[in-house]
This record gives structure tokens, C-alpha cells and sequence, in this order.
């Protein structure tokens, strides 16, 4: 998970933002940034204390985007329009270019259930998985802070 390491930094004041952020009346916005600032500290947490990605797939939640996706909720509430190149950070995220919102809480909610089923498929550990663990979960990382970063730059 070195991977992390650099990123580390940035992540705290991020973790504030998304902390003010979540004071809003909207309950599905609400819980969906709790949510994305709560498996974010599951990353920061995991990495600080070596802790297996086992246990960090278990802690990551997508509960409040699909309570969010049942009731219908318009994820540009989180921020509308697209992602602009000005907030791509990461080379591997320079994809997500033209993505709104939406979009990419899609793409962080697949790469949660893949992994979650990876962990099934393999008898309840990835460690004997044949699928790149280490690039899974870090492109899922930064899939999730590039959101987190996209929300901020409003």
C-alpha cells in the first residue's frame, strides 16, 4: 500500500472538507459523503496500520449510494456538471475527464462489488486471488478521492 504514502497529506484536509460538507438537510447527499469520507479513512487507517486488504474491503461500505440509487436521488447534488482536468490529480484518472458525478459514484460502487466478490470467489480472502489486489484497491482509492476532490472544487 505504499501507494498511499503520498497522498496521505492531502487526505486530511479532504477528510475536513467532506466533514463540513456533510452538514447539509439533504439526507441522501448526507450519508453519500459521509459515506465516501468514511471509506476513505478506511484507506488512511488500512495503510497507517498495515492492516490486510481483507479487512479493509469488509469496512468499505456502499450502503448510502444504494439507498441514494433506490430513492432516486440526482448525484449531481454533489456537484454538477463535469469533472474538469484542473482537479485530475492522478495520470490513471485522467479517464474520468468529462464524467459527472454520477458517473463515477457508478464506477467506485463496481469496483467495491468486484472486490467484494473476489473475496467470496476465494473462500473469504484475496490473498490467493489471481486479480491484481494492490492495483484494484488503489485505483478504487483514487477513484474515491478524485470524487472527493470533484465535490471540493465547487
Amino acid at each position: 500500500m505504499e501507494w498511499l504514502n503520498s497522498s496521505l497529506a492531502p487526505l486530511k484536509e479532504l477528510l475536513a472538507f467532506l466533514y463540513k460538507k456533510s452538514k447539509t438537510n439533504d439526507i441522501h447527499k448526507k450519508q453519500v459523503i459521509i459515506e465516501l469520507r468514511d471509506n476513505l479513512n478506511v484507506f488512511k487507517n488500512g495503510f497507517l496500520n498495515r492492516s490486510p486488504y481483507d479487512t479493509m474491503i469488509d469496512l468499505l461500505s456502499r450502503d448510502a449510494v444504494q439507498a441514494a440509487i433506490k430513492e432516486n436521488f440526482a448525484f449531481k447534488k454533489l456537484h454538477g456538471g463535469t469533472i474538469g482536468v484542473s482537479i485530475v490529480d492522478e495520470e490513471r484518472n485522467r479517464k474520468y475527464v468529462g464524467w459527472t458525478a454520477e458517473q463515477l459514484v457508478d464506477k467506485i460502487d463496481e469496483k467495491m462489488v468486484e472486490l467484494k466478490n473476489i473475496k467470496k470467489m476465494n473462500r473469504g480472502s484475496v490473498r490467493g486471488a489471481r486479480n491484481n489486489i494492490s492495483l484494484m484497491m488503489s485505483n478504487l482509492y483514487f477513484r474515491m478521492k478524485l470524487l472527493a476532490d470533484f465535490i471540493q472544487s465547487k
